[in-house]
């Protein structure tokens, strides 16, 4: 952008060089011309009177001398016409290619021709009539080089060049400096949110930056990154203080399940065992929130993981909770595994089989399958997922219930959108949205679909990391 700007700037300079300049060297070349041509016409006056006297008196000798006297002084040709047009006298120039005598012949004065051009002005040419009281009785005809003019229209041209770049350096430099002092502020404002981007929610714009029209945009970007620092702040320690609030409670039900576990009878330890484990699965959770309501960044924490084995030990958790549904597992036989918080897949997972419960109808099917897709693979189902492969790790969670229309698949993963026709289901409309945000920490996505036959489909995508290299 600050060279575009600076181009708008140093355009129009340029423009106005140029135009400036051409009709300056003109003028230039024109005036050195015009001297030169009045120079020549004052000497052709002079050798005019001379002319006379030799032809009123028939004696060409009264002029010869007069003439080669200028030829030998200042290098000019001249030559004196009778009223025929014969050459009367002449100090050695050939008059037959100059048509300017005939003009002088016809008792008017020759126009002076006038080029721009230095390639073009060749020579200086005065033909002036001669007359004896009111009779034309010949005519002078001067021819000098125009070699001086020629270098006369170069000099200028080059000092005209000279300082034109000049001009155009000095154009660009303020067109650089004036694009860097009004884009300043928009720097500020690009390097402050890229600060508030990587969470340093107190970044600021210094005030006194830029035009004073955009020093208002400063301004109000500085209320309005305050205001969002307050917001998140109180989100951070609301969180922060949940969080800490339900660990307590936690903990003291996990104590009290220890002790159920001593009392309970063997037959009923897998469903102590259950709950046990979705005790400690709280108990990460609550771990994940403190994370994020300290604006910590979950993939730092991330390391190799087992997606089938953790997936398929969520879906037996889930057994016991989707009474009446029949959840069927599929995974690649080998593994599939990815480089990812732990915590952050259990949590996405959990809310997108979640969401199947609730929408799949009593006694329908939830199929789970991972796989391991190679990269530019959008999810066939008969890829393989061979121990090493590069590429997506995938979750699949499908329902076969009513679905949603297809207009409304796009907004399923806002934050508190709810379908009109789901009204009725329990639920904040949360689920998907956590669960991308969640995903998105690992670079993973998520993505909704709806397959043919009915129902609705989540994938659940993150990259893969080659088994060998855990191993």
């Amino acid at each position: 952008m600050r060279t575009r700007l600076a181009i708008i700037l140093f355009v129009p300079c340029v423009l106005v060089l140029v135009l400036l300049g051409a009709a300056y060297s003109g003028n230039v070349a024109r005036a050195n011309q015009q001297e030169v041509y009045l120079d020549r016409l004052a000497d052709a006056g002079y050798l005019v009177i001379t002319a006379r006297q030799s032809l009123t008196s028939d004696d060409p000798a009264i002029v010869a001398g007069d003439l080669q006297r200028y030829r030998d002084v200042y290098g000019v040709g001249a030559t004196v016409l009778d009223q025929a047009g014969a050459v009367w006298a002449t100090n050695g120039l050939d008059v037959e290619d100059v048509d300017e005598r005939r003009a002088a012949l016809a008792g008017r004065r020759g126009e002076a021709v006038l080029s721009t051009l230095p390639w073009k002005a060749d020579r200086v040419v005065v033909a002036e009539p001669v007359y004896d009281g009111g009779d034309l009785v010949g005519a002078v005809v001067t021819v000098s080089e125009a070699s001086s003019i020629s270098r006369s229209i170069w000099s200028s041209w080059g000092i005209l060049v000279a300082a034109g770049l000049a001009m155009c350096v000095l154009a660009v430099a303020v067109a650089h400096r004036t694009a860097g002092w009004v884009l300043r502020p928009v720097r500020a404002v690009d390097a402050a949110m890229g600060e508030i981007g990587r969470g340093r929610l107190d970044a600021r714009i210094p005030p006194a930056t830029g035009p004073p029209e955009l020093r208002a945009v400063v301004s109000r970007f500085n209320a309005m990154a305050a205001q969002v620092e307050h917001s998140m702040r109180r989100q951070q320690e609301f969180a922060s203080n949940a969080s800490h609030e339900l660990r307590n409670p936690l903990n003291a039900l996990m104590l009290r399940v220890e002790d159920l576990a001593l009392s309970t009878p063997p037959g009923h330890a897998t469903e102590v065992a259950h709950v046990r484990a979705e005790a400690v699965r709280m108990a990460h959770i609550l771990d994940a929130l403190l994370l994020l309501a300290d604006d910590a960044n979950l993939a730092a924490a991330a390391h190799p993981v087992d997606v089938a084995e953790l997936v398929g030990r969520r879906v037996e958790s889930w057994r016991l909770i989707a009474v009446g549904r029949h959840l069927a597992f599929d995974a690649v036989p080998d593994g599939a595994w990815a480089e990812l918080n732990e915590i952050v897949l259990e949590c996405a997972f959990d809310a997108v089989l979640d969401n199947a419960v609730k929408f799949s109808p009593d006694g329908g099917r939830i199929d789970v399958t991972v796989a391991v897709r190679p990269d530019g693979d959008d999810g066939a189902d008969d890829a393989d997922g061979a121990e090493g492969a590069a590429g997506t790790v995938e979750v699949t969670v499908r329902d076969h219930g009513a679905g949603v229309p297809p207009d409304e698949l796009e907004r399923l993963a806002e934050r508190f959108w709810r379908s009109p026709g789901h009204s009725t289901v329990r639920g904040s409309g949360l689920g998907l949205a956590i669960a991308s945000e969640l995903l998105a920490t690992g670079g993973g996505s998520l993505h909704l679909a709806l397959p043919d036959g009915g129902g609705f489909e989540v994938r659940l995508r993150m990259p893969a990391r080659a088994a060998a290299v855990v191993s």
